[in-house]
């Protein structure tokens, strides 16, 4: 039994040690982080809450159409009895102590209030619905840009690393033909020089991924202690550069921010409809269960009761209310009026977002075919380069060229390459079709 007893813990280590090593591991790729941010992200949860508030909200409303069953009591101690005069003989009335217990039942026949919020309950859940979708389709947009922008931090180190290597080499090659006397001090010293600039320029890229780190963790609501490690296939990733299809028309049905402004509408239709059944009268049915209890001493109040029962029905008409149900259906229908010009606005920025997007996609796409072309050249004149140096063809200074234009070739590559993934993910947001579920 003790054995089991100290087995449990283990297993709820052990257990707790999986699961949080699988989320560790899911995170460092480009999905696990954003479906982390998407459970996690302050914004997201808060637009969940909303959700749930905006559906009790309604609850609340049409809970009106439902029986209202009230009940009140009291108890009263008459120091002085009420006097009343018959045939000019003041003469006291009641009891010194009187009680009362009223049950009350009102049920709404026809109200404009709960008749309204039954029919405009579905684009108000929508409209909630609505604002967690753009929130979500926000988060994913700044997660994958932010995991881009660090993973392209992180590429550039590793370039650094390599040509850090190379220089080394460089330096270690021109200092022993320095000190035979093949090449004069001034090969040594240029190899120093670029060997100095590449370790600042790693040490720059290394502060560079601390703060976009920062920045990924913000968007995603990382805990700001934990470490946050992330990985990208790139074959993939290189896949994904040339795998959009920019033939896709728009449609600014699919925009999140078009589908909002539609549900908007229709819930200010709502609200001039309420204002146009200001005429109408609410009716209501109501019923009433009155105990009464009266004693001169108060041990015998509750011996006896007298009670006494009532129902009926309650129509209010509304004849005139100084025009201003008038007034406020003009106002319902300028503010449609005025929402009707938010949609020719709306659909002209998405045009031009959709434009912008895509002619940098091209741009950056078509920069991205130049320089991968270039990196191909360049290492092919690094390699001819440095044979020909060390047969003595060439000089110390023609290698540094070649490996500047090298290391040149390989950033410009990798920057062109995340910048055509990044620009990707902006077309998508502006066509409406950027995944926001995982």
């Amino acid at each position: 039994m003790k054995r089991i007893i100290l087995f449990f813990p283990v297993l709820i280590l052990l257990g707790s040690v999986s699961a949080q090593t699988k989320d560790d591991s899911a995170s460092k790729t480009l999905e696990g982080c954003i479906m982390y941010a998407l459970e996690h992200q302050t914004n997201i949860r808060q637009s969940l809450i909303d959700e749930q508030i905006t559906e009790h909200q309604i609850k609340i409303q049409l809970a009106e159409w439902y029986p209202q069953i009230n009940f009140s009591g009291n108890y009263q101690n008459n120091f002085q009895r009420p006097i009343t005069i018959f045939n000019n003989t003041p003469s006291p009335i009641g009891t010194y102590n009187q009680s009362y217990g009223y049950f009350g039942l009102d049920q709404t026949i026809f109200n404009r209030d709960v008749v309204i919020a039954k029919q405009s309950s579905r684009d108000v859940r929508l409209s909630a619905r609505q604002n967690t979708i753009n929130n979500k389709i926000a988060v994913v947009s700044n997660v994958s840009k932010a995991f881009y922008d660090l993973l392209l931090s992180k590429e550039q180190i590793e370039l650094l690393d390599t040509d850090i290597v190379l220089l080394q080499r460089s330096l270690k090659d021109t200092y022993n033909q320095y000190k035979g006397g093949l090449v004069d001090k001034t090969d040594y010293q240029r190899a120093t020089i670029s060997l100095n600039n590449a370790n600042a320029s790693r040490k720059t890229a290394g502060e560079a991924v601390k703060s976009k780190t920062a920045v990924l963790k913000l968007y995603m609501s990382y805990p700001v202690d934990s470490t946050l490690d992330i990985l990208y296939d790139s074959a993939r990733m290189k896949q994904e550069v040339n795998s959009f299809d920019t033939l896709q028309q728009l449609d600014v049905n699919n925009r999140i921010e078009f589908q909002q402004l539609e549900t908007q509408k229709r819930l200010e239709e709502y609200n001039l409809k309420y204002y146009k059944m200001g005429f109408l009268p609410t009716v209501s049915a109501f019923g009433n269960y009155n105990l009464n209890y009266y004693s001169n001493q108060f041990k015998n109040l509750y011996q006896q009761s007298y009670p006494n029962s009532y129902a009926g029905l309650l129509v209010t008409v509304p004849i005139f209310t100084g025009t201003q149900r008038s007034q406020q259906v003009k106002v319902a229908r300028l503010q449609i009026e005025r929402l009707d010009y938010n949609f020719n606005s709306l659909k002209d920025s998405i045009r031009t977002q959709y434009i912008q997007s895509l002619s940098f996609y091209k741009a950056d796409l078509n920069n991205y075919f130049e320089q991968k072309e270039n990196l191909e050249l360049a290492r092919q004149v690094y390699n001819i380069i440095q044979l020909q140096y060390r047969s003595g063809i060439k000089t110390y200074l023609d290698v540094v060229v070649s490996n500047n234009d090298l290391f040149a070739a390989q950033v410009n590559f990798t920057n062109a390459i995340f910048q055509v993934l990044s620009d990707k993910i902006d077309v998508e947001r502006a066509l409406g079709t950027l995944k926001y579920l995982y």
